[in-house]
């Protein structure tokens, strides 16, 4: 009949548009990580994530202006986070609060529905420039520029993957929201400062123990996937949250475990690079969903962040073999340790600020 057809087509044309979009996600942060390997500047992995956190989204194509949105939004992190440094270094207390203060609204703007990867890149931004600029400002430079310059190739690869991968059929267009009660809004407001506050206690005593003790220039993968951490809860129960910290672990872990072996085996940049983009082919039916999202697409985004901040420092490291695997599984340890913190902060947070209780959650 023509309505069984018409529906059998769009069900069709859906998951042709979900297919074609976990090609182009898989490709796209395939071929990042191709560049930023064989090019190999500082922290050049911040590239395939963030190419990898562009495709990702459920968008027809990737539009200009979004683009400069979100460099912009990483430049003015990195470099306007400079002003914390002086007070860090000479009033730490002040300096504390104020980055607290910072990580916050990070926070609060993904809460309050914010984009995803610009609340993201700004957490990650900070917890980087306040982490390593505590130790060297030399090398907060280094790694500054090595942002800017994987941001630069991250977002270039993402256009390019969007041009030679295009959506088979044109995204719906989503009906204007509408227009929230004032009571509404203040409800939302309050979960969203809840949200905020919780994220902020899974990330901020983490960051400090790493300026306390002077060990975040050597440990950036893992400053990055505690940032990562904190938006990853920012909008979700407590369960929901303590879930997905614990799955996207484990999964982007395992995943990385297995890649690690196998280039120990045969270490090539091709093979490497297959391997990436095998795991964009299995992440991507759980991330993208018929012309959306995937119900748990956040925890399988960080999945495939994780495996990549695990697994390409100790592939940059450039040697294969013992000590290469007890750096390795030394760095997956401290994700374990830092998830299992995380997790024990939302359950103890969301036990004394109960708004989320009473929903069941």
């Amino acid at each position: 009949m023509p309505t069984e057809l018409a529906v059998t087509s769009g069900h069709t044309g859906r998951s042709a548009l979900a297919a074609r979009r976990i090609l182009r996600l898989a490709f796209g942060t395939g071929l990042s990580l191709w560049i930023s390997q064989a090019v190999g500047w500082d922290i050049s992995y911040i590239a395939p994530v963030l190419t990898m956190l562009l495709l990702a989204m459920p968008m027809a194509r990737l539009k200009p202006k979004f683009i400069v949105v979100v460099v912009a939004a990483l430049a003015v992190t990195i470099y306007g986070s400079f002003v914390f440094l002086p007070l860090l270094l000479h009033q730490k207390i002040v300096g504390l609060l104020l980055v607290g203060l910072a990580l916050f609204h990070s926070f609060y703007f993904t809460a309050r529905g914010g984009t995803a990867i610009v609340g993201t890149l700004i957490t990650v931004g900070l917890a980087l420039t306040v982490g390593i600029g505590t130790v060297s400002v030399d090398a907060l430079l280094a790694v500054a520029s090595g942002l800017m310059f994987g941001a630069a190739v991250g977002t270039a690869v993402a256009v390019l993957s969007h041009l030679l991968i295009a959506d088979p059929i044109a995204a719906a267009a989503k009906p204007a929201a509408a227009k929230e009660e004032p009571d509404v809004v203040a409800d939302v407001a309050d979960a969203a400062r809840r949200h905020a506050m919780r994220s902020l206690a899974v990330v901020a005593p983490i960051l400090l123990w790493f300026v306390i003790s002077g060990s975040s220039a050597s440990n950036i993968a893992v400053l990055i996937k505690v940032a990562a951490m904190g938006q990853e809860v920012s909008r979700q129960g407590t369960r929901a949250a303590a879930k997905s910290l614990i799955v996207s672990t484990l999964a982007g872990g395992f995943a990385a475990i297995i890649a690690w072996e196998v280039l120990s085996m045969w270490p090539s940049l091709l093979l490497y690079t297959l391997l990436i983009v095998l795991a964009g082919l299995v992440f991507g039916p759980r991330i993208f969903k018929g012309d959306g999202l995937h119900d748990q697409a956040d925890t399988w985004n960080y999945a495939y962040l994780t495996m990549i901040v695990v697994l390409a420092p100790a592939v940059l490291d450039g040697s294969f073999g013992s000590s290469a695997d007890a750096r390795f599984y030394d760095r997956l340890l401290m994700f374990a340790w830092a998830t299992i913190y995380g997790v024990g902060a939302v359950y103890v947070f969301d036990a004394f600020w109960s708004g989320d209780r009473r929903n069941g959650r």
